[in-house]
């Protein structure tokens, strides 16, 4: 039997399409609620997936990535990722939740203690999506700095701008001090004992230290280590830049196969800036995303993308592979992109509920017949475990015994 396909899915608004907030089965009312949140989570465990991954931003939505819009016809506003993920924790009890948290604008400090404590509340489930922001009007919105933007097409350049550049540095250097953070409790540094009136052993809290070219940052976290150890820490990449910073200092990758660039080719791009940055010890785990739209009753996953371009006025491009069609067809493309040496696939529902629903109902068991997914959560206590992660993530302030 072939090893299993793993599978993640990524929750954004009423989905990936602009228009499906319009659905019938949509839920355009609740998106702010917690209970739209909890319910895709729980259907999503239901498929026995590995984790979700929740999508948040500073700036609002629009409709072309970078350029601001005053369009109304479009979802816009979201609730905060983390605190999604923290609700539903404790709703939840096998499924990796892994909110996007932006490096750009939040200090680290802050990001190691609140993504510790969504670890210790879902016990040891935890990861978190970093992303860069080089947007002008998510800076504005913060006020602490000034970017100067960039315009799209400075994406498909061969190199980026210097202060671009800067931005995938510092956020290396958030992740690596995020990570230090996590570690600056030892495991037993928590002694609680009553009788000799000693909670912790401050030998085992230690000062991280780090002094580098975007801030400083002493430490120790308040928060102690998370069960992980280190949560997964996990990069989505389009290009040269985001692909080292993920070779730097993530556990996994989500790339975007397209018709330009396919999936073999990325690995290739993948392959280059793990050894460019030489990364060694454990392989950089490498996802590839599509846009899903499933056959349903009555009307199959092409053509509801050709009416919800109608609705919308214009054909749905995405950074990714724009899937429609059946749960077989869908699972020969994620087995084919598994046979090049993918680890796992994020589905990016094109509208929600729905196409979360048809793919816990129709490609798990698809994907089960083939052998290709699980049929129940294996006997691990960790969102590391789960995906095929060392669990045993050494201390690196302990002293080795």
């Amino acid at each position: 039997m072939p090893d299993h396909l793993h599978l993640a899915v990524a929750l954004d608004g009423a989905g990936w399409h602009p228009a499906a907030w319009r659905e019938p089965n949509a839920r355009p009312r609740d998106l702010f609620s917690p209970r739209y949140w909890a319910d895709l989570v729980r259907t999503a465990e239901r498929g026995l997936l590995d984790l979700v991954t929740i999508d948040d931003a500073f700036g609002i939505q629009t409709h072309r990535i970078g350029v601001p819009d005053d369009r109304v016809d479009e979802v816009r506003g979201r609730l905060d990722a983390l605190l999604i993920a923290s609700f539903v924790a404790p709703l939840t009890s096998r499924i990796g939740l892994v909110p996007t948290v932006t490096t750009t604008h939040t200090e680290p400090f802050h990001v190691s203690k609140a993504l510790a404590t969504l670890d210790h509340t879902s016990l040891g489930r935890a990861g978190w999506q970093a992303r860069v922001s080089g947007s002008a009007a998510e800076a504005a919105l913060v006020g602490r700095r000034v970017i100067s933007g960039y315009d799209p097409r400075i994406l498909a350049a061969a190199d980026l701008p210097a202060e671009l550049r800067d931005l995938f540095d510092e956020a290396a250097d958030v992740i690596d001090v995020v990570r230090r953070l996590w570690d600056s409790w030892e495991d037993d540094a928590e002694i609680r004992d009553v009788a000799t009136r000693r909670f912790i052993d401050r030998s085992k809290v230690h000062h991280v230290d780090f002094e580098g070219r975007f801030f400083s940052v002493r430490g120790p976290s308040i928060t102690p280590r998370p069960p992980q150890g280190q949560p997964v820490v996990s990069v989505l990449a389009h290009r040269r830049e985001p692909y080292e910073l993920a070779a730097r200092a993530a556990d996994l990758v989500f790339v975007t196969p397209t018709a330009a660039r396919g999936a073999e080719a990325l690995l290739g791009d993948v392959a280059r800036a793990v050894a460019d940055v030489g990364r060694d010890g454990e392989p950089l785990h490498v996802y590839a995303d599509v846009v899903a739209a499933l056959d349903g009753p009555g009307e199959s996953g092409a053509d509801r993308l050709r009416r919800l371009d109608d609705v919308a006025g214009e054909p749905y491009t995405s950074d990714t592979t724009v899937f429609g069609g059946s749960a077989a067809e869908l699972a020969d493309l994620v087995a084919s992109w598994q046979a090049l040496g993918y680890r796992g696939v994020r589905l990016r529902p094109a509208a929600l509920p729905g196409d979360l629903d048809r793919i816990v109902t129709d490609l798990v068991p698809e994907l089960q017949r083939r052998g290709l997914h699980r049929t129940s959560y294996p006997e691990v206590s960790s969102l590391r475990g789960l995906l095929g992660l060392p669990t045993a993530v050494p201390n690196r302030y302990a002293e080795a015994v």
